[in-house]
Formats: structure tokens, C-alpha cells, sequence
């Protein structure tokens, strides 16, 4: 993470407690200077940052104000409270593009990442521990996520993943059968990836998707 991106996550931590008020003016550049431990060009990128994202409001002469249409509420907030069957079609757009880029991108040692993560996949569902499959079952698909190369991508994938593991340890109050269900197309999706077949890689992944409930 970049320094004025670690800027932005201090300034929203503040908004979203009250220090700095929605409509209210946020200390001047000097100020936040102090308050942060950075450096002038650093606390510019970070507002400009912020403003354009509409989080923050600059008037010239008046200073940098806190936009009174800013929503406190975080992405993972959101997708707590959204239907699951919303978040599920939005995924499937996402790791569909995810899947295509991680064909073309992964680099090897990625590869040995996602094949770690696999066999603990594995390894999980034969302890038969619900827990354990859906944490690895999770960082399998990041692992997928982060050898697409492309951050944004991962970054959202993240976001997906809070609101995917409370669905899986609800889903799975009776055991792991859907894990050990659906284990042989995780299998396909690595080889897929692997061997750089982006229409295979993608078919495998709309069957897991399908067979996601």
C-alpha cells in the first residue's frame, strides 16, 4: 500500500468515527501533516484522491470539507446486508474476468500458490472440518484473484470473500458435502489456469458458480 493510500484509510477511519463530521472542515494541510506523520505531497494526493472519489469536497479559498453526501457505510457493510443471490451474479462478472486474466498472468510461483491452497482445500474436507474448507476454499480463489495481476480486481474479490464465508458456514451446518461436492472443478479450474485455457477455465468456473447453493 501506498503512503497516501494508507492516508486515505486513516482519514475515512476518522470520518467514520466522528472526528472529522460530514459537511464539517477537515484540519488544514499543515495540520494533517502532523496528525498523520507524512510529508506535504503525500497529504495532496491523498485529498485529491478523496475529492475525486466524492469523499471529500475542496472550495478553493475555504478550505477541504467532509461531502455531506458521503455514505460512513464501508463496501464490506453493504454486502453484509445485500441478498446473496445479488452478490453471487455480481461475482460471477468478477471472477470471470479474474479467471481470463489469471490464465494469461500467473507466473509459476503463483501457480505453486493456487496448488497449495487446492490441496488444502483437500485436506480440509477429508478432516471434515466446515471451518477449515471455507478458509481454504477462500484463499484458493484469491490466490486465483491476486495472479490475475490486476489489483482493483483483487482488492473487490476481498471485499466478495467477507460476506462468502459467513454464507458457506451457514450453508454448511450439516457438514461439508457442498465442499466435497464441487472439489473435482476446483481441480479443473487449477489445470485450466495452468495449462492457459481461458474458455476452460471460465465453463469450470460458471459450474462451480452453478452449483454454489
Amino acid at each position: 500500500m501506498k503512503l497516501y493510500e494508507k492516508v486515505i484509510s486513516l482519514i475515512k477511519k476518522d470520518i467514520s468515527q466522528g472526528k472529522y463530521k460530514a459537511g464539517e472542515k477537515i484540519p488544514s494541510e499543515p495540520e494533517l501533516m502532523k496528525l498523520y506523520g507524512v510529508g506535504r505531497s503525500t497529504i495532496r494526493e491523498a485529498i485529491k484522491t478523496m475529492a475525486i472519489s466524492g469523499i471529500l469536497k475542496v472550495q478553493q479559498g475555504s478550505g477541504t470539507f467532509v461531502n455531506n453526501s458521503f455514505q460512513e457505510v464501508s463496501i464490506e457493510q453493504r454486502l453484509r446486508r445485500a441478498d446473496f443471490d445479488d452478490v453471487n451474479a455480481v461475482r460471477r462478472l468478477l471472477e470471470k474476468e479474474i479467471v481470463k486474466l489469471a490464465t494469461q498472468n500467473r507466473t509459476e510461483e503463483q501457480l505453486q500458490e493456487i496448488e497449495q491452497y487446492l490441496e488444502n482445500r483437500r485436506l480440509a474436507i477429508h478432516a471434515e472440518d466446515a471451518q477449515l474448507c471455507a478458509d481454504t476454499d477462500i484463499a484458493f480463489h484469491t490466490a486465483i484473484a491476486k495472479a490475475s495481476s490486476n489489483t482493483v480486481l483483487s482488492d473487490l474479490y476481498y471485499s466478495f470473500t467477507l460476506i462468502m464465508r459467513n454464507f458457506f458456514l451457514a450453508r454448511e451446518k450439516q457438514g461439508i458435502s457442498r465442499f466435497a461436492m464441487n472439489h473435482h472443478l476446483h481441480e479443473q479450474l487449477f489445470k485450466a489456469i495452468k495449462n492457459k485455457k481461458t474458455n476452460q477455465a471460465q465453463l469450470v468456473l460458471q459450474r462451480i458458480l452453478d452449483n454454489n447453493y
